[in-house]
């Protein structure tokens, strides 16, 4: 049980820093900025869904051996819930509204939970040692 924990939480680490580093960074650098948009737009749910389904998981798998771990995992999984059905649809209303100032406070409210997120995964990951 313990090395499926351990392959869910790197897969989760491994995820979220690819796509918040990598890809979105990707897109926003190689491609017309609309259309960067409506990528994002798409894949955003889809990212969300993956973080708590597989924070969940991890979650899980890591009760039996690590409650600290395990509560990390869940709180990450929890707290997407909200990203996903409340501030992504906010952040989208806000630009399409062309509201920059809200879009800026909402975008940077929504990267700072995903840092805390990554760390918080980073930190039950660091707990396999």
């Amino acid at each position: 049980m313990t090395a499926l924990a351990l392959l869910a939480t790197g897969l989760l680490f491994g995820g979220m820093v690819l796509y918040s580093f990598g890809f979105a960074a990707f897109l926003l650098k190689n491609a017309e900025a609309a259309e960067a948009g409506r990528l994002l737009r798409a894949a955003f749910p889809q990212f969300y869904l993956f973080v708590i389904v597989a924070g969940a998981a991890a979650a899980l798998l890591r009760l039996p051996s690590d409650g600290v771990g395990a509560l990390l995992l869940g709180i990450v999984a929890v707290t997407t819930v909200p990203a996903r059905q409340t501030l992504m649809p906010a952040i989208n209303a806000a630009s399409d509204a062309g509201a920059s100032a809200r879009f800026k406070w909402l975008h940077g409210a929504s990267v700072a939970l995903g840092l805390v997120q990554i760390v918080l995964v980073g930190w039950a990951l660091l707990r396999f040692l």
